[in-house]
């Protein structure tokens, strides 16, 4: 059984930073191209970031050029390192397969607020 968990999130000031984790059992990152999702309130979930099998990474344009997404394929986890973060990327941030294939973790609320 496939089972996500997303971490990191927290509340920061605009400007600021915050990584994310997602760590998986049951499945093997590296052979998947892995995406980092977010919902925020009255919103369609929406995919930010995704990085393929290979190491290619796309960003949607709301987060490219502050928002990286790698891997680590030894410890099975995919991260992504967000900054200059502004309110609107208040969201509930999952990862997940692209396209989706895996039921979603509980997630990792990312609030930006002064």
């Amino acid at each position: 059984q496939v089972q996500l968990v997303e971490s990191g999130g927290g509340l920061v000031q605009p400007g600021g930073s915050l990584s994310l984790s997602c760590a998986a059992d049951g499945i093997t990152f590296r052979l998947t191209t892995v995406g980092w999702y977010r919902q925020a309130p009255g919103k369609q979930r929406e995919l930010v970031a995704r990085i393929t099998s290979g190491g290619t990474t796309i960003y949607s344009e709301s987060v490219k050029g502050r928002f990286t997404i790698s891997r680590d394929n030894a410890k099975n986890t995919v991260a992504l390192q967000m900054n200059n973060l502004k309110p609107e990327d208040s969201a509930v941030y999952y990862c997940n397969a692209v396209p989706i294939r895996w039921g979603w973790g509980q997630g990792t609320q990312v609030t930006v607020s002064s």
